[in-house]
């Protein structure tokens, strides 16, 4: 069976190279920003990630709830605060972000399944 994780990241990785190495601008300035966005400052990274997490949910992107189900897990999220985060999501979202929460679950379990 493939590793889901393991493929989203090397999928991931090998097209943000490829966008990277067009040296378009206006894309690295998003990525930096991106990337300066979610760095420790008034907030941890941990709550920004989860931040992060609801904001991916309701706006119906299982690629952006992917990466930051495995930020908040690497800044120390624990299942709890995911699903109270996600549950969050879902309240705001309303049912349409059901199935993406169906996925953002079974993606959880898929990191915590390669961290075993």
């Amino acid at each position: 069976m493939p590793n889901k994780v393991e493929e989203f990241n090397a999928y991931r990785a090998k097209m943000n190279d490829k966008l990277l190495a067009e040296n378009n601008k206006l894309i690295k300035r998003i990525f930096n920003l991106d990337t300066n966005a979610y760095m420790e400052g008034a907030l941890d990274v941990k709550t920004k990630e989860l931040l992060g997490l609801v904001a991916s949910a309701v706006l119906r992107c299982d690629d952006c709830v992917k990466y930051h189900l495995e930020s908040s897990k690497e800044a120390g999220a624990n299942k709890e605060e995911v699903m109270e985060t996600l549950g969050i999501a879902t309240l705001v979202g309303g049912t349409i972000v059901i199935p993406h929460l169906r996925r953002a679950f079974e993606y959880w379990e898929d990191l915590e399944e390669a961290e075993a």
